[in-house]
């Protein structure tokens, strides 16, 4: 048992004739752990990435919120006239009537001009 301990802690398994196996595992183990530790690696940058991404998303709707509560505000009747009024400009007193064309009176006018 202690022969087998202490040629374990001499390595004398990477020195005998049947070495190359042995370094071709360990070579084989240390590839998977660079693997293993870029992959961990990438894995966090992406993580990190979506977090950016995330908080930029937040910011994005924010900023679209207070854009489109200001625009409301600006579309009002009462600011549109206070800002009108500063130029001079100021609200009608007559409402606004409309005005309604027939399509038979326009046919028989037609007709009047063309006779």
């Amino acid at each position: 048992m202690k022969s087998g301990v202490f040629s374990i802690l001499k390595a004398r398994f990477l020195i005998h004739e049947d070495a190359v196996k042995n370094w071709r595992f360990i070579v084989f183990i240390i590839l998977l752990a660079i693997l293993m530790i870029a992959n961990t690696q990438r894995y966090e940058q992406k993580v990190f990435e979506i977090a950016k991404l995330n908080n930029e998303v937040k910011e994005l709707r924010s900023e679209f919120v207070d854009r489109r509560s200001e625009l409301q505000k600006l579309k009002m009747e009462s600011t549109v006239t206070s800002e009108m009024e500063k130029k001079d400009i100021h609200p009608s007193t007559v409402p606004p009537v409309k005005i309604e064309v027939k399509k038979e009176e326009e046919k028989s006018f037609f007709k009047r001009i063309w006779q």
